[in-house]
């Protein structure tokens, strides 16, 4: 009887079910698939309604004695106010996708040049200038920049596999150029059309390229005030770059926006979720796409077929960028090129642009506490954004990020915050020198000194040149030595007893000692005038060094005192042997 009335509860619920219409089923459905899809995606949409389609806060993280920040960013104004992301993208990953796939950029047509750094390698330099927007009004325009113009440059540092035609890059190009700044977009190494021409291939940590592209724009319009932005990868250079410069770089402001921050940590990141897995393999497939670009060069330099079988980003680098780049592991190569370990370094004011959402570039990698402690740096970060996405408005027609990056800069441009390069001279920098030792290179000289090769190599070289001079004039044809100090006429040993003659204002003539201790006495003031004439240009190279090589001045100081120490300890002995020898104790030693 059990089973019957179990059996019958059974029968009068299908039949219940089969009442309910399917339309009622297909709802509940959807409403099942909204509530996973609203959680994988990471829609935000409730939550712009709860919040009144006001948007969230924009929260600013910076040291409250912080120049920068009262004095600039306290003058932009989307800075303290909020974004509210496009209502039908309000996800991150929907506004990432949505920027890669279309991104409505505005029209741009750039100017190309082409730049060869020391390596041998070939850079695309995009152009869009202030007078090419005013053009596309009417008016004319011949296309170049005049050695003397002192418009801003601002120069732009893609991210990882994309160049001057991705859109982001496009939307930040045109509104700086629309505010009347010249633009020129730094295109990785076999990017925007270029092929490789050297064995160099560009990564995450190489800051070389953008050194040598911003001291060469420097020294061919110094009048020009230069301006960084570095986006995505590219902004993990750009402050690797700026840490590792200090206040040596020419830049007078920059701007980070979307940085990996910590290359591990966001390694580690993208591989731990589905979602992130997929941007992850996203990645892979765009850099196999850049390696087969230039598979002649790169095949030689490392496993072609492990390349091409790498399905994530970290084999992508273990197979490839470890093995051109020489890093020993991939883990070493991410925490050697991390711009985290270089913000404490950063000397130029900087503005610095983060979603707290980026399935990219994860908010664990935000080095909060180093930004908060740099004076330069004022960091910004939104609740919502994705990756370099930031759409606001119905149509998406415009990145909020690339509106405070151009108020951020306008309001540097005008303040006295606006960095300033030290006095010394930043020659071009060869890309396989390091970046970081700043010590001076050391020359051996012909006569056997040891000199810095620094920008006042030639003061150094005329003050030997000089001593030798002094030398020589001091030494005549019958070998007599006559030197002058204080006024004071001294001659040689041939007539170490003839009188001494005063020429410091007075006639009177003295006589002078005679015999063996006035011969002994002259000749030690004669070597004592010797050495210190000698010693004299050396000591004023040295003085020259400290004031612009600084600490490393001590290598050269260490290597005078063991090379000259024995050639002092030997003159000494010379000079005082005679002395010792007259001296009671020495005879009575010798008489023991």
């Amino acid at each position: 009887m059990a089973t019957a009335g179990e059996d019958s509860a059974a029968e009068l619920l299908l039949r219940a079910a089969a009442l309910v219409p399917l339309e009622r089923y297909a709802l509940a459905a959807l409403l099942l698939a909204s509530a996973f899809l609203y959680r994988f995606l990471e829609l935000h949409v409730l939550g712009d309604l709860l919040r009144g389609l006001r948007g969230g806060r924009v929260a600013l993280t910076y040291h409250p004695d912080s120049q920068v920040y009262h004095r600039v960013a306290a003058k932009c104004r989307s800075l303290h106010g909020r974004y509210l992301a496009t209502p039908w993208l309000a996800s991150p990953h929907l506004q990432t996708l949505f920027l890669g796939i279309w991104g409505r950029p505005p029209s741009v047509t750039y100017r190309r040049q082409l730049y060869t750094v020391r390596d041998g390698g070939t850079i695309a330099l995009d152009w869009l200038l202030a007078s090419d927007s005013e053009a596309a009004d009417g008016s004319s325009c011949d296309g170049t920049i005049s050695s003397d113009d002192s418009t801003p440059i601002v120069v732009v540092v893609p991210g990882l596999t994309s160049d001057s035609t991705a859109a982001y890059v496009k939307h930040l190009v045109f509104s700086m150029a629309s505010n009347g700044w010249n633009v020129v977009v730094g295109n990785h190494r076999g990017l925007g059309g270029i092929s490789i021409t050297s064995d160099c291939f560009y990564n995450g940590g190489w800051t070389e390229d953008i050194r040598e592209v911003v001291n060469y724009l420097h020294q061919k319009y110094p009048e020009a005030p230069l301006f960084t932005v570095g986006t995505s990868l590219g902004a993990n250079i750009l402050v690797k770059y700026l840490g590792e410069e200090g206040g040596s770089t020419p830049v007078a402001g920059a701007a980070s926006i979307c940085s990996p921050w910590d290359l591990l940590v966001t390694s580690r990141f993208i591989s731990r979720k589905l979602v992130q897995r997929c941007y992850d393999k996203a990645l892979a497939i765009g850099l196999k796409g850049y390696a087969k670009l230039h598979q002649p060069v790169l095949s030689r330099l490392a496993n072609w077929e492990a390349i091409t079988s790498s399905r994530s980003t970290r084999e992508f680098d273990h197979h490839a960028t470890c093995v051109v780049a020489k890093y020993e592991t991939v883990d070493t190569f991410y925490r050697k090129c991390s711009c985290a370990n270089y913000i404490g370094n950063v000397s130029v004011p900087l503005l610095c642009i983060s979603a707290l959402d980026d399935p990219l570039c994860t908010r664990e990698a935000i080095p909060w506490d180093e930004c908060r402690a740099n004076k330069n740096i004022v960091l910004a970060t939104t609740p919502n954004g994705g990756h370099l996405g930031f759409f606001q408005g119905l149509t998406a027609g415009r990145l909020w990020w690339v509106e405070p990056v151009s108020e951020f800069f306008s309001a540097l441009h005008d303040s006295p915050c606006m960095h300033r390069q030290k006095t010394q001279e930043h020659g071009l920098q060869s890309p396989l020198e390091s970046s970081i030792d700043k010590g001076p290179y050391v020359n051996r000289m012909e006569d056997g000194m040891v000199a810095a090769v620094t920008n006042e190599d030639t003061n150094i070289h005329e003050s030997l040149d000089k001593h030798k001079q002094i030398v020589s004039e001091m030494e005549g044809s019958d070998g007599r030595v006559n030197v002058q100090q204080n006024g004071i006429t001294s001659v040689s040993q041939d007539e170490s007893h003839s009188a001494v003659k005063n020429t410091s204002g007075t006639e009177d003539n003295e006589p002078s000692a005679q015999g063996p201790v006035g011969s002994q006495e002259q000749r030690e003031e004669l070597s004592t005038d010797k050495i210190r004439d000698a010693i004299a240009p050396v000591k004023k190279s040295i003085n020259q060094l400290i004031r612009s090589q600084g600490r490393s001045v001590w290598w050269l100081a260490y290597i005078a005192v063991v090379t000259s120490w024995p050639l002092l300890g030997t003159l000494g002995f010379f000079l005082y042997r005679k002395k010792f020898r007259n001296s009671s104790p020495a005879k009575r030693l010798l008489r023991g």
